[in-house]
């Protein structure tokens, strides 16, 4: 491997680790919930940190991703232990030609036998973002924030329209790293084809999505960071509903006027307020 090459590895690890223990600082990864998976456009050579290999059948057929790289955290692992721990935490997948199979790298010290369950939707919102863009890396995370996860056990919130309107106004933070809203879609049976196919097509107009009574998955282009911000951004506003709630709604957040005020001033597009 070229220093370049083992340098960029390390940063993705590297990276990945710190995105583990902050989604747990916030609540959003509790014991070994959650998931996270980066697809990188060019292979990489991972032998030394990954030097076991296998032939897997990936759970769909990727023909968009032959050639590509995903580092995907491992079946039951703690996201708060990727930073202390990332050989023992996490796999590297080379996706064959075809899109069917792929090179399963891991370590020795590899604590789990298979990928992470959601792997099937991380990998289906990869192929469809790495096919629509020419993007060199692309993130999705999974994780189960507490305050977004709760609102979305009440029905109101289960409404696209009314969950962004709510939660988009009490920050001028919140719209402007957020314009398109937050998706959401009903509850679905955790792992299922449904749930795959949902997600991929909400995922195309939104950079997070909320899974009914379950949690949410977002994705970022270029950053493994970003796509952890995006979720601490949606619970934060989340966690501010939920004092609002709790204190009989009193307070009104910002109003559309002054959230359009906002969008003006930063020559951001929105179609919420």
């Amino acid at each position: 491997m070229t220093d370049s090459a083992q340098l960029e590895l390390d940063q993705i690890i590297y990276q990945l680790g710190q995105v583990g223990q902050r989604l747990a600082e916030i609540g959003a990864a509790e014991g070994a919930a959650g998931n996270m998976s980066v697809c990188i456009r060019k292979p990489l050579d991972v032998s030394a940190h990954f030097p076991q290999m296998q032939m897997t059948d990936l759970p769909h057929p990727v023909p968009g991703l032959a050639g590509m790289m995903l580092i995907v955290t491992g079946s039951g692992r703690r996201l708060s232990d990727v930073a202390a721990a990332p050989l023992a935490n996490l796999a590297t997948i080379l996706v064959e030609p075809g899109g069917k199979m792929g090179k399963l790298f891991t370590s020795p010290q590899a604590r789990f036998e298979r990928v992470t369950s959601e792997f099937n939707s991380h990998l289906a919102a990869h192929n469809d973002r790495m096919r629509s863009s020419e993007v060199a890396l692309h993130t999705v995370l999974h994780a189960q924030p507490i305050h977004l996860t709760h609102l979305s056990h009440l029905t109101e919130y289960q409404d696209e329209k009314y969950l962004n309107q709510h939660l988009l106004r009490w920050q001028p933070e919140t719209i402007l790293n957020l314009p398109e809203g937050i998706g959401i879609i009903p509850y679905i049976l955790p792992g299922s084809a449904q749930l795959v196919v949902e997600t991929k097509i909400s995922l195309r107009e939104h950079r997070i999505v909320v899974w009914a009574r379950h949690g949410v998955m977002a994705r970022a282009d270029n950053s493994i960071f970003h796509a952890s911000d995006l979720i601490e951004y949606a619970e934060t506003a989340a966690h501010y509903e939920t004092l609002n709630l709790l204190t009989g709604q009193k307070g009104g957040g910002l109003s559309p006027e002054e959230i359009r005020e906002i969008c003006k001033s930063w020559n951001v597009q929105q179609a919420i307020f």
